[in-house]
């Protein structure tokens, strides 16, 4: 910062030599003229910042206009508490709470009291968080934000204190809390008096949860030590800045303490939500709105059927083409069924989640280990009715079924799947699960990581779910790996799907000692829609009007949308006990 005040300094002195120069013969003339002249150059010097990132001059104006976002290469630059407040709350509808809370010095370490005083001086903050009460686009929140500049944003006894009386005030006026995390940790001058403050918000965090109420943290450049292993860690939802440093501990401790030099993007938010342990990375400039949607999906409701009434005369009914082409359809043969549920152009849990739902929010990461994409999850509306909706997903092309693993998940993938539906029940969200998959990854990491418990986990979690679960296999439903995701209160079938215990190939080779009888095992296995209802495995058989293609898609979707809806207002009359025992009846006659 002095190379940026000195650089002022000339550049103003330069512009006064200027004015002098041309105006000296009418100094003793007009000497105020000079003055308002003179002033005025010093006016048009524009206030000038270098970027850390990629060392280039930008306009202090335009950066702020940009969201403090550098305009040359994209750097994010550490936001003020008041700027953050400002660029995300409505105007002039931030509280502010607890600002009389005063920094003791609980183990008398030297010189902290005029560290504190000076840094109070200088950034004129009272401590390192600021809280209180906002509105986003109406919608009302608890809002904190921790400022970097008040001695890194580290947590004191003062910090912590905040943070957990906006968690209890919060609890009592039933309100969402936001937290803008930005800490190097705990603040060592307190020692051991901040370590307990990990403790005491986690605490707080867990009542406020506890009581059905919604918990957002932004995760910012940086969010380590204390702070990331406490409340920075514990949301509903986890959201991140692009490029922001987040962990236990820093990249510095790290390298010092095991001598290894670490990788390129470790530990940067991207990394994390690859991991697992981040929702979404959100883009400064939406931000403001992706919390707003946020907190308008958790708006308290009652009972599963809350539709849009504009929508109550939706048309649902196939075209006409589509009927058409269902009348001339020749019935598939078993074999027919297994090859068209296997096929890559076969319609995907993707598709019929972009048409049947709106404003879709994906979320990732089973908070463990690893975001897996064969499990494609998130929150979304049906006819205005939230819902949480989980698909696996094959992949669209070559290159993306690599990616996906082919649709088969990983222990990963169902410990995100149930974490989503945990996250339903807590608000309320009926469950709508798309199956389509040959099953759960065989692979030696799947078995380390623990695929067999991932998937009795989800079976036993999913039976005891107290909002209502509408299951659907859209096309391989293979053994355990479908079934993990299939404990509902109905589970519908698509009509040329398949459900089985395991592939016609798998079948042969265990009981007949020869896989190239698959065909003939795919006969007797009973593991189309038509043998599954009649063995009432299944509620409902979806129709594909000859095939589930692109040109199906609005009758296939309408189909499943408009008995969705009738499905939810089915389940909405009954209690979250009648759900779970509708659910467990369901299965036990089997």
């Amino acid at each position: 910062m002095k190379f940026f005040k000195n650089r002022e300094r000339n550049r103003e002195n330069e512009a006064e030599a200027s004015v002098k120069s041309a105006d000296s013969t009418k100094t003793a003339e007009n000497p105020n003229e000079t003055a308002q002249t003179a002033q005025a150059a010093q006016e048009e010097v524009p206030e000038t910042i270098v970027c850390p990132k990629c060392g280039k001059t930008v306009l202090k104006s335009v950066v702020k206009k940009h969201k403090y976002v550098c305009y040359e290469c994209n750097h994010y630059f550490r936001v003020r508490a008041k700027n953050r407040i400002r660029m995300v709350a409505d105007k002039e509808s931030f509280e502010p709470w607890f600002s009389e809370l005063v920094t003791e010095n609980p183990l008398n370490f030297p010189e902290y009291e005029d560290k504190i005083a000076k840094t109070q001086e200088k950034t004129g903050l009272s401590e390192g968080i600021v809280v209180g009460k906002a509105k986003i686009y109406g919608e009302e929140t608890v809002l904190g934000v921790i400022d970097s500049r008040f001695m890194m944003g580290s947590m004191g006894h003062v910090v912590g204190e905040k943070i957990t009386r906006a968690f209890e005030r919060a609890t009592e006026e039933k309100l969402p809390v936001i937290l803008f995390c930005c800490s190097g940790g705990a603040r060592m001058q307190e020692g051991i008096i901040s370590l307990m403050q990990m403790a005491k918000t986690s605490a707080a965090a867990k009542r406020h949860s506890q009581a059905g109420l919604l918990y957002v943290p932004v995760l910012t450049d940086p969010t380590t030590g204390g702070v990331t292993a406490s409340f920075a860690m514990l949301g509903d939802i986890i959201l991140a800045e692009p490029k922001a440093l987040i962990g236990f501990a820093g990249p510095r401790v790290i390298e010092q303490t095991i001598g290894q030099k670490l990788p390129e993007g470790f530990q940067r938010a991207e990394f994390q939500l690859e991991h697992g342990f981040v929702d979404m990375i959100v883009e400064r400039e939406n931000l403001k709105m992706t919390l707003y949607k946020i907190l308008k999906a958790h708006r308290p409701t009652t009972g599963y059927a809350n539709f849009d009434p504009l929508r109550a005369e939706d048309n649902y009914e196939p075209t006409e083409l589509m009927k058409e082409r269902e009348a001339k359809a020749k019935p598939f043969k078993v074999w027919d069924k297994v090859s068209a549920a296997r096929q890559i152009r076969r319609l995907a849990s993707v598709d019929y989640m972009d048409y049947i739902f709106d404003e879709f929010m994906e979320l990732h990461g089973d908070r463990y280990f690893r975001d897996d994409p064969a499990i494609v999850g998130g929150i979304a509306y049906l006819d205005g009715q939230p819902v949480t909706i989980i698909g696996v997903h094959k992949g669209k092309d070559l290159e993306d079924c690599g990616r996906r693993n082919y649709g088969m998940p990983s222990p990963e993938g169902y410990r995100k799947a149930l974490r989503l539906m945990k996250q339903a029940e807590k608000f309320n969200r009926p469950i709508i699960t798309f199956v389509n998959t040959s099953g759960a990854y065989p692979g030696m990491e799947a078995e380390e990581n623990g695929q067999g418990e991932a998937i009795a986990r989800n079976l036993y979690e999913m039976s005891g779910i107290k909002v209502p679960i509408l299951c659907l296999m859209i096309g391989e439903g293979g053994s355990g790996g479908a079934l993990a995701l299939s404990v509902g209160n109905e589970v519908w079938m698509m009509e040329n799907a398949t459900y089985s215990i395991l592939s016609p190939e798998g079948f042969a080779s265990i009981l007949w000692k020869d896989g190239k009888r698959a065909k003939e095992a795919a006969e007797v296995m009973k593991i189309t829609a038509h043998d599954l209802k009649e063995l009432e495995v299944i509620d409902d058989i979806i129709p594909e009007f000859g095939g589930a293609d692109e040109d199906a898609l609005s009758s296939i979707g309408n189909y499943m949308k408009g008995n969705m809806k009738k499905f939810l207002e089915r389940e909405s009359g009954k209690s979250k006990d009648e759900l779970v025992e509708e659910r467990y009846e369901r299965f036990r006659k089997f």
